[in-house]
């Protein structure tokens, strides 16, 4: 098993990719930020805790103790509120720069996130792979 067989760092590797995907959609929405009909558009989160609960309909919560403090109901209840994404113009377009620096903010501090997961992954795999003493 090499070291890019290792699922840690093949979560990093997909999340790395994912924000890349991103990255290059919002430039994509900044690049037609004055193209007449044009809608902004955005890449959904590849994991969603929301859908994963509603997915997995036997995940429930339980009383493991008589400490913990008794669920309400047996099922976790979730609700999402719709938001509009962004302004539109009056010539059809539906991209607001201000809110996609945000997101390509975002992107890059997760970006940032995930390199320096990945550094310390390689800095723990080479201090185990070191012969001791050294």
């Amino acid at each position: 098993m090499g070291i890019a067989d290792l699922p840690l760092l093949g979560q990093i590797k997909g999340r790395l990719n994912w924000l890349d995907e991103r990255q290059r959609v919002i430039a994509q929405n900044v690049a037609n930020s004055d193209t007449p009909g044009y809608a902004a558009r955005d890449l959904n989160q590849p994991t969603d805790f929301a859908a994963a609960l509603r997915n997995g309909a036997g995940v429930r919560m339980a009383r493991t103790s008589a400490m913990h403090i008794a669920p309400q109901g047996q099922q976790a209840r979730f609700e999402s509120a719709a938001s509009p994404d962004s302004e539109t113009t009056l010539d059809g377009n539906s991209v607001v720069v201000e809110e996609q620096m945000l997101k390509m903010s975002e992107s890059r501090m997760a970006y940032d996130a995930a390199i320096g997961i990945y550094q310390k992954s390689m800095q723990m795999l080479r201090m185990a792979a070191r012969a001791p003493g050294r």
